[in-house]
């Protein structure tokens, strides 16, 4: 069995959260033979059948001396789960699979027993949630329940759910457990991002009774006051869009006109990757910056809101590689190649809480490929003076995130206005991105510029891609560009926890 790459899948999901091997070996040996070996049901959602059948057996194990030990897994979509009895009647009972009271009975003719042999299934009920229960009165004598208890994928805890308190009838968690420990929450109650995503994005604070900061989730930008964000179709002029495309511009002989901000060409593949080109020369310019890459702000924005009458030195602004993307004047459609991140987050994301002391972080659950779009970093746009405030007013106790500075263009254009030097700020309003750890010089995400609804590069979307092909349950990491000498920047230093081996900060510390 351990010689199959898909058992070695399986321990491997399940080492990440904390189970043996020799504990899950038994569980899936069970779930294979339910499932007559079809390996599709168990390794839907990164083994999340595996994983749910794991902690019930493990929770119900405790009452095996009143009861044996009851387990649920998961069953085909589509089938009709029914309690059946010698009379070849269907029963439906209260919802919790340990109170087997009948609420209403219905004839059903010609209803052959389920199992056979030594081991007959002799009578299942039907929950009121759809799942399938053994029948502890069964007629073949049975005094206490099936090991194997059988359910839809879709599964429920033991008890009526409180949706507010996230626990069940009885006061603990989905799988028994007293005061939140060992969580692994049900996806469709914990999404952080309260459906405002295509995917859930689960949440999971194991060992730990740590709630994450409160925040409130939005999946695009939002502007605070003063920031100057114009998005009109007027200013979007016809050089700076593809009127005359059809369909999927990618699929074009001739690159479109948008795709002129990556050198001609366009920067994703037809599988809507990152091409390998331009995504080397994006980390190459963020790891290894030259001077030709920085460009000097004739009054720079940052500089002037730590001293309005006499600002110091613009200290230069790296030039960033831009993408481009299709909009809504171009006349592709939204199957179009070029337009991936103005799509949303389509990978299946978790936050959870870092055993490394670095407070909470995300991570993947499936393996994402190298150049892979993961998400954006959505925030409150504010003007820099406004976030310089901001950060003033703070009592400094606060857990904030670290904000971004959309600084790819200051210095193309000398001096800019206060509402036209603008920023990022997810403490009180984001998204799934402001969990995402900084690591230093190695870290598995870029950040690139990506402009989508204006020309004006004053705004654009900060989005990340993989710098290489991520494990599922690997944690996301992005380095936020810090200066850990520039004891003066308007936003401060924290102290870093990366782990790496080339972390500045700890250069800085030797030095």
């Amino acid at each position: 069995m351990a010689a199959d790459p898909r058992v070695f899948k399986a321990f491997s999901a399940t080492r990440a959260l904390g189970i043996p091997d020799e504990e899950a070996k038994p569980v899936l040996k069970k779930l294979l033979k339910v499932y007559d070996n079809n390996w599709e049901l168990i390794e839907e959602d990164n083994f999340q059948t595996l994983v749910d059948a794991y902690f019930e057996l493990k929770e119900n194990s405790k009452d095996a001396m009143q009861h044996n030990f009851r387990q649920t897994v998961a069953v085909k979509k589509n089938e009709i789960p029914l309690k059946v009895s010698g009379r070849g009647t269907v029963e439906l009972i209260q919802p919790c699979l340990r109170d087997s009271r009948t609420v209403g009975t219905s004839q059903l003719p010609n209803t052959p027993l389920i199992g056979k042999g030594k081991d007959p299934i002799s009578s299942l009920v039907v929950t009121e949630d759809r799942s399938i229960a053994v029948n502890s009165s069964s007629s073949m004598g049975m005094d206490v329940c099936d090991p194997l208890c059988i359910t839809r994928p879709k599964k429920r805890a033991f008890g009526t759910h409180n949706s507010k308190t996230g626990s069940n009838r009885n006061g603990s968690d989905r799988y028994g457990h007293k005061n939140s420990h060992n969580l692994v929450h049900d996806e469709r109650r914990h999404d952080i991002a309260k459906g405002a995503e295509k995917v859930k994005i689960s949440l999971v604070s194991e060992n730990s009774n740590e709630c994450p900061p409160k925040f409130n989730y939005i999946p695009h930008n939002i502007i605070y006051e003063k920031a100057n964000v114009n998005i009109s179709l007027a200013r979007i002029a016809d050089e700076d869009c593809c009127l005359g495309c059809s369909g999927d511009c990618l699929s074009s002989s001739i690159p479109c006109a948008c795709a002129r901000e990556t050198g001609g060409e366009f920067a994703y593949t037809p599988h809507g990757l990152l091409k390998e080109e331009f995504l080397s020369a994006c980390m190459s310019m963020r790891l290894e910056p030259q001077e030709r890459h920085f460009v000097y702000c004739q009054d720079c924005p940052l500089e002037r809101s730590k001293d309005e009458y006499m600002p110091e030195r613009c200290k230069g602004h790296l030039v960033r590689k831009f993408i481009k993307e299709c909009w809504r004047k171009c006349g592709c459609d939204m199957l179009c190649g070029n337009r991936i991140v103005q799509r949303g987050i389509t990978c299946k994301l978790q936050v959870f809480l870092t055993p490394e002391g670095k407070g909470w972080g995300v991570r993947t659950l499936e393996e994402l490929p190298k150049g892979t779009f993961v998400c954006e970093y959505i925030g409150e746009v504010l003007t820099n003076m406004e976030l310089y405030e901001r950060v003033l007013q703070s009592s400094g106790n606060e857990r904030h995130t670290y904000p971004v500075t959309l600084d790819a263009d200051w210095g193309s254009e000398g001096v800019l206005r206060d509402e036209e030097a603008l920023c990022l700020d997810a403490t009180c309003h984001g998204n799934v991105a402001r969990f995402i750890n900084h690591r230093c010089f190695d870290a598995n995400l870029v950040d690139i510029p990506v402009e989508v609804e204006t020309p004006d590069r004053h705004y654009y979307h900060l989005a990340f891609f993989t710098t290489r092909k991520v494990s599922a349950f690997e944690e996301l990491s992005w380095d936020y560009g810090i200066d850990f000498n520039d004891q003066n920047h308007p936003i401060k230093a924290f102290r870093c926890c990366c782990g790496s081996a080339f972390c500045r900060e700890m250069k800085h510390k030797r030095s």
